[in-house]
């Protein structure tokens, strides 16, 4: 049987670890708006800086969209919320068989994809403003307009749903008592529901201001040639990124935490006031005029606290974040600079010492006199022909170790005299099959001047090979490549 102990610790460990999956990516997004590092990172960490909320600032393309965002919020809950009240009180009025498909109708906006609503939105207008033979610079083709006639479609279903759920716990004798006493409609609606649906029309204002802010999917298809927040992050994240976009969501995360505050401020403040009228009122009236001085004594200072804090954090962060910033930029780009010629110190190191393999035998070969004994890397199994030491000396201007000019027909033709050993033009003389020269030089006759055939199978030539000899001969490239064992 578990313990109730170990019961409390599962669940405490639970909360634990939803609030990190919920919180962490925020934490640490916030985190990296304060490293001066060109991307988005908690580690390596550079400096402690506050540059990136400078360049949020000074981003004039952001900036842009930022302002159409509120402006389309704020348009979208200028019509998103009297709809759905609208919307609410119908379906509170209509009959019990019509009112699961009235139902249905009213919120099947929700349903339908956003770009399906982008689309439509856009050819609509299109069409209508074709019908009137509207320009481009007409309202059916302004990109903030046809945003916010889109977004609403949806986002006042959203609002409905926060009036239907605030509507079901309203009594409608309330309202038949006040048409009783003489009160007419416009009056029930303004003084008996309106002041019912005060929390409800709030609610669902920051929802349908909320939906709309971050709306993409119905956007990018009706914002035409203007731009919103949400567009410009997209194309910065398809095109590259920097921490500024880890410093808006610092600013956001901070209003938001701060209106959730002072709503959780105000919430119990109401709650508190309350609760003393209630006790005024079985005290008397002295008690209701020291309600009044005692409640903006205990109400003011809560508020000053939390503007405090806001602007003490700020300001620590900033000053915090300029001293001494410059200087360890220095010191971090110094750090680089040093990490990387390590690095190549290391590479340079690996290629000089990469051939040597263990358990490769090399086969015995004699250095020219004058010459080094040392290789180049990656060279030492190619003898022969292939040697490269071959190529030492060859080409006129080198020195010639004291090697004597040829002499009589010996000489080689005019131009070519830096060309010797197996780049000597005469080696090609005589090479090719079919040339008759008195005496071949590699070839042995008979004495009746005949040629002599090989001595063994080894010497013979291949099949077609029989007039290359010399340094052309098929036979030097055997035994020519270094062979492992």
């Amino acid at each position: 049987m578990i313990s109730d102990r170990a019961v409390k610790l599962g669940v405490l460990l639970f909360v634990a670890m939803f609030f990190a999956y919920l919180f962490g990516p925020l934490i640490i997004m916030s985190i990296t708006a304060f490293n001066s590092a060109d991307f988005p990172r908690v580690a390596p960490w550079d400096c402690f800086s506050v540059e990136w909320f400078d360049v949020l600032v000074n981003d004039d393309k952001l900036m842009d969209g930022l302002r159409n965002s509120i402006i389309i919020g704020v348009g979208v809950v200028v019509l998103a919320v009297p709809i759905g009240l609208a919307g609410a009180l119908m379906l509170m009025h209509v009959g019990q068989r019509v009112r699961p498909w009235y139902y249905t109708i009213v919120v099947s906006p929700i349903l339908i994809p956003g770009v399906v609503l982008g689309i439509s939105t856009l050819i609509f207008w299109d069409r209508l403003g074709a019908m009137f033979n509207a320009g481009y610079e007409s309202i059916f083709y302004d990109g903030i307009f046809l945003t916010i006639v889109g977004q609403t479609t949806f986002i006042s279903a959203y609002a409905m749903l926060v009036f239907i759920s605030r509507l079901q716990r309203f009594d409608p004798a309330l309202e038949e008592a006040a048409l009783d006493l003489g009160a007419s409609n416009v009056q029930t609606f303004r003084k008996i529901l309106l002041p019912f649906l005060k929390p409800a029309i709030g609610s669902a204002a920051v929802l349908a201001f909320l939906a709309s802010f971050e709306n993409y999917n119905t956007t990018v298809f009706t914002i035409t040639s203007e731009s919103t927040l949400t567009t410009v992050l997209a194309s910065k994240v398809r095109y590259g990124i920097n921490p500024s976009i880890s410093a808006l969501a610092v600013v956001i995360v901070t209003l938001t935490l701060f209106a959730a505050a002072v709503m959780e401020i105000k919430k119990r403040r109401t709650e508190a006031f309350d609760k003393a009228i209630a006790k005024a009122v079985i005290e008397g009236t002295d008690a209701l005029s020291r309600l009044g001085r005692k409640s903006n004594r205990l109400i003011d200072p809560a508020f000053a606290m939390i503007i405090l804090i806001f602007v003490a954090g700020i300001g620590t962060a900033y000053y915090a974040g300029t001293v001494g910033v410059d200087e360890c930029k220095a010191a971090v780009e110094e750090a680089k600079r040093a990490a990387v010629q390590r690095r190549i110190e290391e590479l340079r190191q690996r290629r000089m010492f990469q051939g040597a393999q263990p358990g490769v035998q090399q086969a015995p070969t004699t250095q020219p006199s004058g010459t080094s004994d040392v290789q180049a890397p990656g060279t030492e199994g190619y003898q022969g022909i292939f040697a490269p030491t071959n190529l030492e000396g060859q080409v006129k201007g080198e020195d010639d170790g004291g090697q004597t000019q040829p002499s009589g027909t010996d000489r080689p033709a005019p131009g070519t005299e830096g060309y010797q050993n197996i780049f000597a033009p005469q080696n090609l003389e005589g090479q090719v099959k079919g040339e008759q020269e008195g005496d071949e030089a590699g070839q042995d006759q008979n004495p009746d001047g005949s040629q002599a055939e090989p001595s063994s199978d080894a010497e013979r030539p291949a099949p077609g090979t029989e007039g290359y000899q010399g340094i052309f001969a098929p036979t030097n490239l055997q035994n020519q490549v270094k062979s492992s064992d």
